[in-house]
């Protein structure tokens, strides 16, 4: 059976997420988030980084954003999101609080850490995720 080789890529992990403004978008992902930018098309389309990760940020004007055959608009949101690992969960909940960032729930602690989502101004989710913490 044949496979798609893999793309020879700085970045491993690449996300598309869907946004209605450029400029908007990418702010708060610099401002709020770490993230740096990598390039930007007019209000078309731009590219952020943070570590291994690019997030492509595909407004309504980019190409990534047209309509599917069938007529259905690609749109920002749902349920798949990017994680971002964090040490200290606690801090970063009350610099974004601070910064007026939407929280979609409150702090969830399981087996693997604790973790809370956020929306970006376009409603697509984040997570913040700190793991537990490993005995030394």
């Amino acid at each position: 059976m044949p496979t798609i080789e893999p793309h020879q890529h700085t970045h491993p992990a690449v996300v598309r997420y869907q946004v209605t403004d450029i400029d908007r978008a990418a702010t708060f992902y610099l401002q709020h988030l770490g993230f740096e930018l990598e390039h930007k098309a007019g209000s078309a389309f731009a590219s952020v980084v943070r570590g291994n990760l690019r997030l492509l940020l595909s407004g309504p004007g980019s190409s990534g954003s047209r309509p599917m055959p069938d007529g259905r608009q690609q749109e920002p949101g749902g349920w798949n999101r990017i994680v971002i690992m964090v040490d200290d969960l606690t801090a970063c909940i009350g610099t974004l609080e601070t910064a007026g960032v939407r929280f979609t729930n409150r702090v969830e602690t399981g087996p693997g850490g604790k973790q809370i989502q956020i929306q970006d101004p376009d409603g697509n989710a984040i997570e913040l995720h700190e793991p537990v913490k490993k005995d030394a």
